[in-house]
């Protein structure tokens, strides 16, 4: 593991032209990204291998960050996705008995470049008040290039607004997971950069989890017979993803229950006809507050998205492409943002934040539940008509 006090020199610059110089972290070279905070005092490790901060340099405002290492038990997918990673103060030592490695070293074997010894909350504040914007980290040789032409690398860069990755981030091939729980059936889960505590929680609701690359078709959906269908978390920008919300149609169409997160909320705003916007700075970590509407109960949430569903927060309304009624189900507290749809005419429902949440909080996990009996109920309804 590298000494934070004898690493490489780094600096992390940012498009309105501020340079923030640190020590390197992680790999040496050369990233760029959209840069991003996270306020979760734990769990970096699902963070970092969240399929979610694919094109995204992640910046930790917690200010110790990698004291318990990084283990192979916890992954959230199989590799580190994050384009950079920025810390303040990284841990000297690995105290915890189930680390493999160091978080160090797990960030140098993905090649995943890093700053630390930045002042987070400074950067945190400019983020907040002038919104997310493109940044790189050049560290090692690359600290010394030419402010002038670091500056225009990160210009350069693409935004995040209109770009699709999900297919930098999905399966390759149909990856399927038995049952855990009393067996529903056959569940379709499009990977738009799904995490495994997502397909444990759905399994461990009776479903066999059928993982399908992100270029499925419909009829590959149906080949399977499902009983359900689930859209994932993923990165990019919902409006740069036409052919996931078309075959989204598809499946409403055929009357499959639905259930989405995140990013799947906001391709089924997109198939009911909503439109999406891009937020100032994003919702990213383990504590934001969400109202649940049909409960009255305030949840504690884990959240990672830049983007949000623009609709009416109060009462039903139609959907403008035809799907019957459909109302708001949970609305952020902080900003008032979105944060779930459920349509009431059709089984289909969706959440903006993350209720797999491995590193917690456990608040919203009851709406793989209230998926499960939607499903059950719509099965039996259909045997007996």
């Amino acid at each position: 593991m590298t000494s934070h006090f004898t690493a490489d020199p780094a600096v992390l610059v940012l498009e309105d032209g501020s340079r923030h110089p640190g020590r390197a972290y992680g790999a040496l070279g050369t990233t760029v990204g959209e840069v991003v905070f996270s306020t979760g005092m734990t769990g970096y490790q699902e963070t970092l291998t969240d399929p979610s901060y694919a094109g995204q340099i992640v910046l930790q405002t917690a200010p110790h960050i990698g004291n318990t290492g990084m283990n192979d038990e916890d992954p959230e997918s199989r590799r580190i996705w994050v384009a950079g990673y920025v810390v303040r103060d990284p841990s000297r030592v690995v105290s915890n008995w189930r680390a493999d490695r160091s978080l160090d070293d797990a960030l140098t074997d993905d090649g995943i470049v890093g700053i630390s010894g930045v002042d987070t909350r400074s950067i945190t504040r400019r983020i907040r008040s002038d919104g997310s914007m493109r940044g790189g980290i050049f560290s090692g040789e690359a600290a010394a290039i030419d402010a002038e032409e670091q500056l225009r690398i990160v210009r350069e860069a693409p935004a995040m607004a209109g770009r699709n990755l999900s297919a930098a981030v999905s399966v390759e091939g149909v990856e399927v997971t038995p049952a855990t729980g009393d067996r529903l059936g056959p569940l379709a889960v499009l990977d738009l950069g799904v995490k495994q505590a997502t397909i444990d929680n759905l399994a461990a609701r009776g479903f066999d989890v059928h993982v399908l690359p992100q270029t499925a078709t419909i009829d590959q959906i149906r080949a399977i017979e499902p009983v359900a269908v689930f859209y994932s978390n993923g990165p990019g920008d919902p409006a740069a993803s036409g052919d996931h919300v078309d075959l989204l149609r598809s499946v409403l169409d055929d009357g499959l229950p639905f259930f989405g997160i995140c990013f799947g909320n906001q391709l089924l705003g997109r198939a009911l006809g909503l439109g999406t916007y891009k937020l100032p700075f994003g919702h990213r970590g383990i504590n934001q507050p969400v109202l649940d509407r049909a409960t009255g109960r305030v949840e504690i949430t884990a959240h990672n998205h830049g983007f949000a569903v623009d609709a009416p927060r109060e009462g039903a309304f139609d959907s403008p492409n035809g799907y019957g009624r459909v109302e708001v189900s949970h609305i952020g507290l902080n900003d008032d943002v979105v944060e779930g749809l459920r349509a009431l005419d059709i089984p289909a429902f969706s959440v903006q934040y993350h209720p797999e949440a491995a590193a917690g909080p456990h608040d919203a996990n009851y709406l793989f539940d209230r998926f499960r009996d939607m499903v059950a109920e719509t099965l039996e309804t259909s045997e007996n008509a």
